[in-house]
């Protein structure tokens, strides 16, 4: 090196023994000069292969980059005139020194690559480079020691030396400055970028280098978040990778090819199997062998592969950076030994304590920073793993066959978006531990051994033997323990070994990094297996088989048909047996077709099939042209009423509001509160089954498509309305006349205006043609009809009857369903005005030859009148979620606390305080162990030191202990009784509640709230104590040690409570936006499954995919600045506790002839852990913020109204009760919910013990609301009920609802056995079962099933008919045999003769109970005792059919209508 020089390299007595430290010339010519090019060389590759895969387009050149440029090719220019002044010099014969002519040509080299990275940069459009600023930094701070020595030697000497180099470097030393300050600066966004249309960008894309290093960029959402509590337009966009879009792409891509290469492995093992069965003809074990062998190598497709694939790249950046930030975790313990080394050494220089305490704060700082960009990309992996996976997951589902689909509940496909995924979320911040934690351990142990020797060894058993007690105690004191072990073990071996401050302390804070890891592993390894299990999971499901799009052949058909089907056999699974055998039909374009048939003979399943949505075993299916379907049970989405008809479409008004006019919605929309912009909630709860089933027929004709498959849309709506539908819609003269149209119903009266009707028995055609040709065939159908059908010459109408069923047929759509609606007085007032109409187009009578033309004439008129006023337009019925803003009250906290027990509460807190008064306790008595003087090479009293050392910690132990578990027990009963107070709440709560409250909303309340009480508060509570109790011993002991420090506290805790502020406003605010907008994602989820075969149908797949990508990023859009703002915290708050590092290590150097060494290392040690604790103590205040809010919210459900008690004590009516089964209404007045009309106005009405009483009236007329009052689901306004005399408002609830039975409109079945359907309790036998399943005519179904009545019932009964399900009900009613029986709608779905046949048992096995029936069908209560009209919520007409139909009232009427007068 000396030659290399002319001079020496290196001398101590210059650098680092004096006072005035320099280095020599040598050392700054080479070394110096060089480490700024070493780097820049040594980061090129990597950065020029980044540059390469990442473009944003490039940038115009600007004055900045002009000016950047410039000084580059300046310095470059500086650097040669060195190289070439020392050609000038050799020219002169003065031969200078070899590195003369090396370190100018290499440093001009290096200034003239970053002059052209400068350039290389603008064009790849990179706004602010960190590699340039890292250079430009380093090349300043390697040029301040020549400067200042510059200037030393100058001054010393009196004169320059070398003038010319002089010069040179000074000009260098400031262009290198005014580099650095330039690129600190960031160019203009870059040229040709993709264009962000963003309202709201995110800033981090265009924010510098140092703004991502400290996450400034975040500072103005902080900012804004303190003003004012955040909203979603506050939130900013999210940035392009980060979105669902981008991320399930490239996921999807993945696993596609995933499951492509082991499709061909697959396809390879086949071939490989049959060469060895074509070679081997009689090798029989042989062969075996090989095909066993081959067995085990199809391996299933791994969707870990994929995941690595797409997001291992990204999360290995944050890795490497860990790994950084492990390796920097270890210098400051060995500072802390020099630290103290220096302490001890009086006559050290002060300079050398100055620069320890400055590389402490320094390495601190690095650290910082290193370690929140490892967490950035790993929680940033993380965010995006739940994007993608939910991602995938929904698309999935939008595929998947229906027998996979049976296979798991809707709630268990949520569960893996909501559950499964986020756990991937959740191991990823800590996922690297898994290398991270063995390799710090290591680390310790290796600098533990070097300080101690083999004694560390104790200290490591007693700490593997801790880890299976990993709990509380061990956590706390892990690091004491071990510390106890290995001193006591290192001193007692030997005498010469001494406890010195500096073997102490350091190994102390060793410990102390041991603890992590330690506590880490564990966890880390459990999150895994819990990940895994999530992993397969997710895998088995992706693995289901899907939809095959090509089962219906949608593009080649014989010529004149719309369907064509060939010897095609179905069934709704592989592995089950088919529905449908050998079905044959061909379906001519524009024709009508009827599909009749018993309950479960397949009607459903061959729609289901022409769909696609069937397995299809056999045969060909053909359907030419787009589809519209109606399914039996209307699936209606949680949007406005007019979106729901819509679908997607595009508007247009005319068509719209012809749609609305066919499908008799007119009326409606005027009753409902918004009307077409009424919101509808989940499962369209707030319409009426009519309603319902009527939008869904809306849909399908706005749809405009060329093939209807309606499943029996006509059975849910009253026999008029049916009839309006058929004529108006899917009739010969319909609005869908000359589209293809296959209807599926029960209503015989259609039938002869169809073209073809096809006969199904047990899924197989048993016979079809049309109605003349069936007839005529006088097979089972025409034997049928003539037992059902009524006389043919109803159809012709006589021309008087025409007003009437005018007026019939207005006052049917006006009176639907006005208990929702807040204005019936309006109604009141159309339908007036609608009948002076009326009466005013038939008092011009002789100017209307037909029906048809008045019709027109009402609906010409109809618009001339004034508009109605409408009330409140836009009132919702679903309330928006309120998200609670600004602090929470302290009331809150109080809640919890009495919850907990406030004595408990007092007692933790105390308990806190004194385990940290033992820990300061011991670590200063190690601190004064360390100082006591050494005689003769040992220490005296050591006994009496571990004695003493080892109680404290015991005590500290003893303390932890009984106080986390005082904590988890006071959690455990916080959460249980608040559970217990919500769960009691809402089993009592009244359904006007569950009407207006999403049931996504109270399901969250009792999963994601109580696990948030169960969970996540009592830990967060023990780690904001321990950390607030932490930060404030630290403080002491500082100040203890070093009293100057007090001055510095207030500036930081100044700081310190600043940033919280500001972040903990910011944070708790971003948590709640973010659990709002987590919850549409699953409703709409669970909404897409349940109506996934409509959305196939009408092939909306991928605009529902994309509503679904839309919420994912609506909800990561607060998900992201929430991970950010964590960063941005962290960074600000280790800052804070860096400079407490910096401080107490300057005041120990200022003070250092007053202080002792062991002062010094309790003190630098404690400020060394303070780091950390500050940063969670902030994070646990936000957290106890945020997550408080869970009991707040349960609080709120637990106090809504509730209903009647259960049981009245001393008021339950005789066992036998009611034994006559008499009824009596005196003046009875009810209203859905407060603030709404009355639905049934002051009814007086008396039945007799055992009549059988028909209940009719149009849509909405109060015929349901009547059953509901019976059982006191709704209460009365005024007025009461009697049951045998008994006053029912006097008895308790469940005395009054077990001896009533109902058959309900829509059925209800759990999903669970048949038997524990039908007998919940277990009260009857087999054989009383059996009896019940043969009188509803569902034993044949049942007994033809392998598990009989085991047979398992799937989610609400889905694979049963929608009939089956009815006739369930029905035997669930004949068990239960009460002497009041109402059935609402019982039979609607039912084919005629079953029905009769139900009508048969409910006479012979209900004759002596009293039946009330709300009947659809007229006929089957022409033969009831009584009728009772209701119209708009009163009684209209009162008596016996036959004296009803000669009254020619509205039964009259309606009775016409169906056929039956």
């Amino acid at each position: 090196m000396e030659a290399f020089c002319g001079s020496r390299f290196w001398d101590s007595n210059l650098t680092i023994h004096t006072d005035n430290p320099d280095l020599t010339p040598c050392f700054q010519n080479t070394i110096l000069a060089w480490i700024p090019s070493i780097y820049l060389w040594s980061a090129l590759p990597f950065y020029l292969l980044y540059l390469k895969h990442n473009k944003r387009g490039y940038i115009v050149l600007s004055v900045l980059s002009r000016f950047k440029t410039l000084f580059g090719v300046l310095l470059w220019a500086v650097s040669w005139a060195d190289l070439f002044y020392s050609f000038h010099e050799l020219l002169r014969n003065r031969t200078p020194p070899p590195v003369y002519f090396v370190t100018p040509l290499v440093v001009g080299i290096t200034v003239l690559l970053a002059t052209l990275l400068i350039q290389y940069e603008r064009l790849r459009g990179v706004q602010s480079s960190g590699v340039l600023i890292i250079f430009w930094f380093l090349s300043v701070l390697c040029a301040v020691g020549p400067f200042r020595s510059k200037i030393m030697s100058t001054t010393a000497q009196g004169h320059v030396n070398e003038r010319f180099r002089f010069t040179t470097f000074y000009i260098y030393f400031a262009l290198i400055i005014v580099e650095l300050i330039l690129s600190c600066f960031k160019e203009k966004p870059p040229f040709f970028s993709p264009v962000n249309t963003d309202t709201n960008p995110c800033p981090e894309l265009n924010s510098g280098f140092l703004s991502r290093l400290t996450f400034w960029w975040f500072t103005s959402m902080a900012i804004h978040g303190y003003k004012k509590p955040l909203e979603e337009k506050d939130l900013w966009a999210l940035n392009e990778d980060d979105t669902s879009k981008t991320i399930v792409q490239q996921l999807s891509k993945e696993w596609d090819r995933e499951k492509a290469e082991c499709k061909q492995k697959e396809d390879v093992t086949y071939m490989k199997k049959s060469n060895h069965m074509l070679n081997h003809v009689d090798d029989g074990p042989e062969e075996a062998e090989v095909l066993i062998r081959d067995k085990k190598h199809n391996r299933k497709p791994s969707f870990l592969k994929a995941l690595l694939r797409t997001f291992g790249p990204y999360f290995l950046i944050g890795s490497f950076f860990k790994l950084i930030q492990d390796l920097l975790t270890f210098v400051n313990p060995q500072l802390l030994s020099v630290l103290i080394g220096f302490i001890k050494n009086k006559d050290a220089p002060a300079w050398w304590g100055f620069l320890i305490a400055a590389l402490m704060f320094v390495c601190a700082v690095l650290q910082t920073l290193v370690l929140h960009q490892h967490f950035q990309y790993c929680i940033v992996t993380g965010m995006r793993l739940r994007t993608g996976i939910t991602g995938v997951i929904y698309r999935k589902s939008l595929a998947i066959t229906n027998s996979a689909k049976r296979s798991s509940t809707i709630g268990e496909i949520v569960n893996l978006m909501s559950v499964d995924a986020q756990r991937f979320t959740d191991l990823m911040t800590f996922l690297n531990m898994l290398w991270s934690a063995p390799l710090q351990i290591f680390l310790a142990l290796y600098f533990l051994w070097q300080a101690l020797g083999p004694s560390v060894l104790a200290g490591v058993a007693v700490m593997v033997l801790l880890i299976p007690f990993n709990s509380a105690i061990a956590i706390k004191t892990r690091a004491f323990q071990v510390a106890l072990t290995t001193f006591a073990v290192y001193v007692s071996v030997d005498e010469k070994n001494i406890l010195d401050a500096e073997k102490a302390f350091v190994s102390l804070s060793l410990f102390n990094i041991l603890k992590f890891p330690l506590n880490m592993l564990p966890q880390v390894i459990s999150n895994i297996a819990q990940t895994s299990v999530s992993l397969k999971r997710i895998q088995h499901f992706l693995s289901h088989d899907e939809l095959d799009p090509n089962c219906v052949e949608t593009k080649v058909i014989a010529p004149g048909n719309a369907i064509s089907v060939t010897n095609a056999t179905f069934s709704w699974g592989k592995e089950l047996k088919p529905s449908l055998k050998d079905i044959n039909m061909l379906v001519p374009s524009g024709s009508l077709v009827a599909i009749v048939g018993q309950v479960g003979c397949g009607k459903s399943s061959l729609v289901s099939a022409l769909l696609g949505e069937m397995e299809k075993l056999e045969g060909e299916v053909a359907v030419k042209g787009s589809v519209a379907y109606v399914p039996q049970q209307a699936w209606i989405q949680n949007a406005t009423l007019k979106d729901n008809i819509l679908f997607g479409q595009a508007p247009n008004e005319e068509k719209y509001q012809n749609t609305l006019e066919a499908c008799a919605l007119k009326t409606d929309l005027e009753v409902l509160p918004g009307g077409d912009q009424t919101e509808i909630g989940e499962k369209g709860i707030n319409l009426s089954g009519g309603q319902r089933q009527r939008v869904s027929l809306a849909r399908a004709v706005y749809s405009g498509s060329d093939i209807y498959l309606l499943d029996d849309p006509l059975s849910a709506v009253d026999s008029h309305v049916a009839k309006h539908i058929f004529d108006k819609v899917i009739g010969p003269d319909g609005v869908l006349k000359g589209k293809t149209r296959i209807l599926v119903t029960h209503g015989i009266s259609f039938l002869p205006q169809v073209d073809h009707i096809v006969v199904l028995v047990d899924g197989k055609i048993s016979e079809m043609g049309s109605y003349q040709d069936l007839l005529k065939q006088n097979k089972a159908f025409a034997e049928f009809l003539r037992n059902y059908a009524l006389d043919e010459d109803i159809e012709e109408d006589e021309p008087t009857m025409l007003e009437e069923e005018e007026v019939l047929l207005a006052e049917d759509t006006l009176s639907i369903h006005t208990d929702l609606a807040d204005n019936e007085p309006v109604t009141n007032e159309v339908r007036k005005q609608f009948l002076r109409q009326l009466s005013v187009v038939s008092s011009e009578g002789g100017e209307c030859p037909n029906k048809m033309s008045t019709k027109r004439r009402v609906c010409e008129k109809k618009p001339a009148e004034p508009p109605l006023p409408r009330k409140n337009a836009n009132e919702k019925l679903i309330q928006t979620e309120t998200t609670e803003t600004g602090t929470v009250k302290l009331s809150v906290f109080w809640q919890y606390m009495k919850a907990v027990s406030p004595v408990l509460s007092l007692a933790i807190c105390f308990l806190y305080c004194c385990q940290n008064a033992a820990a300061i306790g011991a670590n200063v008595w190690l601190s004064d162990w360390t100082n006591e003087p050494v005689i003769n090479g040992t220490q005296h009293n050591t006994t009496m030191r571990i004695g003493v050392y080892a109680a404290l910690g015991l005590l500290q132990g003893l303390i932890v202990l009984i106080c986390s578990f005082t904590l988890a027990m006071g959690g455990i009963n916080a959460a249980r009784t608040l559970h217990a107070a919500l769960l009691e709440n809402k089993f009592h709560t009244p359904q006007s509640f569950y009407d207006t409250t999403p049931t996504g909303r109270i399901i969250n309340r009792f999963s994601k709230d109580i696990y948030v009480i169960d969970e996540v508060i009592p830990p967060t509570i023990l780690m904001f104590l321990g950390t607030f109790f932490t930060s404030v011993s630290t403080m002491i002991v500082i100040i203890a040690s070093t009293p100057l420090f007090a001055v510095v506290i207030v500036p930081l805790a100044i700081l310190y409570f600043f940033v919280q502020r500001f972040y903990v406003a910011t944070s708790r605010q971003l948590k709640r936006l973010e659990s709002v907008s987590r919850s549409p994602i699953y409703s709409h989820f669970s909404e897409t499954v349940s109506g996934a075969s409509v959305i196939r149908a009408y092939r909306r797949v991928k605009a529902f995919v994309d509503i679904s990508d839309l919420k994912v990023d609506e909800n990561q859009k607060s998900y992201y600045p929430g991970i950010v703002s964590n960063r941005w915290l962290g960074i600000r708050v280790e800052f804070v506790g860096n400079c407490i590092v910096l401080f107490a290590a300057l005041f120990a150097v200022i003070g250092r002839n007053s202080l002792n060494a062991g002062l010094v290392g309790l003190s630098v040690s404690y400020a060394l852990q303070v780091t950390l604790s500050l940063n969670w103590m902030v994070r646990m205040t936000s957290e106890l913020e945020t997550n408080i809010v869970a009991v707040e919210r349960i609080k709120e459900y637990s106090e809504t109204e509730t209903e009647a008690p259960w049981t009245i004590e001393g008021k339950s009516p005789p066992e036998d009760w009611p034994s006559k089964g008499e009824l009596e209404f005196v003046n009875y007045s009810v209203r859905y919910r407060k603030g709404l009309d009355l639905v049934l106005k002051g009814l007086n009405l008396q039945v007799h013990g055992g009549e059988k009483i028909g209940i009719v009236g149009r849509t909405g007329a109060g015929k349901s609301s009547m059953t509901l009052c019976l059982f006191r689901i709704l209460e009365a306004a005024k007025g009461e009920i009697k049951i045998d005399g008994v006053k029912i408002s006097e008895i308790g609830l469940h005395d009054l609802r077990s001896r009533l039975t109902i058959i309900p409109q829509d059925p209800v079945l759990f999903s669970g056995t048949l038997r524990m359907n039908l007998d919940p309790f277990n009260k009857y036998s087999d054989e009383e079962i059996w009896k019940a399943l043969e009188l509803s005519h569902l034993k044949r179904f049942v007994s033809s099933q392998p598990s009989m009545l085991d047979y398992e019932c799937s989610e609400g009964g889905e694979n049963l008919s929608v009939g089956q399900r009815q006739l369930v009900c029905l035997a669930r009613a004949l068990l239960r045999k009460t002497r009041i029986l109402i059935l609402d709608e019982a039979t609607a779905a039912i084919d005629l003769e079953t029905d009769d046949l139900i009508q048969m048992t409910i006479r012979t096995q209900f004759e002596d109970c009293t039946v009330l029936t709300i009947a659809h069908r007229l006929n089957t209560i022409m033969d009831y005792t009584r009728v009772l009209v209701l119209d708009n919520g009163t009684i209209a007409e009162f008596d016996t059919p036959a004296n009803l139909i000669a009254a020619k009232g509205i039964f009259y009427g309606m009775a016409k209508d169906a056929g039956l007068a």
